[in-house]
């Protein structure tokens, strides 16, 4: 009996659940049952090829999914069919057949040097500022921020470590996960203004503790609820809109604060390998692509510097 593809991407996504975060697990099987099972799930899993996939993408397409979301159709069939493929289930995966479908880049939104200064100045004395200083100082994911714990903050050397991130399962609701990335576990310095603000921070939040009194849950947690307990991303993000709205800026994503942080360091000629580590980027490769916009410019900076060192002539200093 030959093996029908929805069969067999209900054993792969089983087989899979174990390596994958429920989150991206959750992603994976949502494209299968509503993408891959309705175009494909009925085809014979050996007799699938290169066309069934270009017929599957363009229905998805035509269902108003945008090309980045199609895209992300194709990395999963592309996982799937290779372990199909690694399984001996088929010859050669048809995703090895074809090319991903095109996604236009996401330009990256940043607040400006001034921007950040105004919001900065907006933000003092409120609940949660240390936790927009530090976004925009580290660079951190929103999830590592919620995640950071006291034991893993070093005030008197100025550093913290990045051991966790904050995650909503399916089952579970909110729990603190491994890192994204192998390179996302590191250690971030900090600036005065970080260092600063978390003092305060501190302090006010063994005030609260005080208050709470026996309905304090005792987590650790640097950022949390007025009673100790996990803050939920998604009210951040809606606090950070209306902070945003007070300083009179324009409308940006929380994530959209690393994305500043990490191009003020590259436009501040930070060294993009050290902006990677910073980062927690997988790759100084990552940054270079991500941030492009900005290491261009530091391109045109060297080729100057260059350019300076090519027209000296021995007798005829530069200064």
């Amino acid at each position: 009996m030959r093996l029908r593809t929805d069969s067999f991407l209900g054993q792969w996504l089983e087989a899979a659940k174990p390596t994958l975060r429920p989150r991206t697990w959750q992603r994976y099987e949502e494209i299968v049952r509503l993408h891959l099972v309705p175009s494909l799930g009925r085809l014979p899993l050996a007799r699938l090829g290169p066309q069934d996939l270009q017929r599957c993408y363009a229905a998805a397409a035509t269902r108003g999914l945008s090309p980045r979301s199609v895209r992300c159709v194709h990395m999963v069939l592309h996982r799937a069919l290779g372990q199909a493929e690694r399984w001996r289930i088929i010859t050669r995966s048809p995703a090895a057949l074809v090319d991903a479908p095109g996604a236009p880049r996401t330009e990256v939104r940043v607040l400006d040097a001034a921007q950040v200064r105004t919001f900065l100045g907006s933000v003092r004395g409120h609940r949660r500022e240390a936790l927009y200083v530090l976004a925009l100082a580290t660079g951190m994911r929103q999830g590592e921020l919620l995640a950071l714990h006291w034991r893993d903050v070093n005030l008197d050397r100025a550093v913290v470590a990045v051991t966790g991130t904050l995650q909503r399962h399916p089952q579970e609701g909110l729990k603190i996960a491994e890192p994204k990335t192998a390179r996302s576990r590191r250690q971030v310095h900090l600036g005065a203004s970080a260092v600063d603000a978390l003092r305060r921070h501190r302090t006010a939040q063994l005030a609260e503790r005080l208050r709470a009194g026996s309905e304090w849950r005792e987590l650790d947690l640097v950022f949390a609820t007025r009673v100790g307990g996990v803050v939920d991303a998604h009210d951040v993000r809606i606090e950070f809109t209306g902070l945003l709205e007070r300083a009179g800026l324009l409308r940006v994503r929380f994530h959209d604060l690393r994305h500043t942080a990490a191009t003020l360091l590259l436009e501040q000629g930070v060294h993009p390998k050290v902006a990677a580590d910073m980062l927690g980027h997988a790759t100084v490769a990552v940054t270079l692509d991500t941030y492009s916009h900005v290491t261009s410019g530091m391109h045109e900076a060297a080729a100057e510097a260059l350019d300076a060192v090519l027209r000296t002539r021995p007798g005829n200093p530069t200064s």
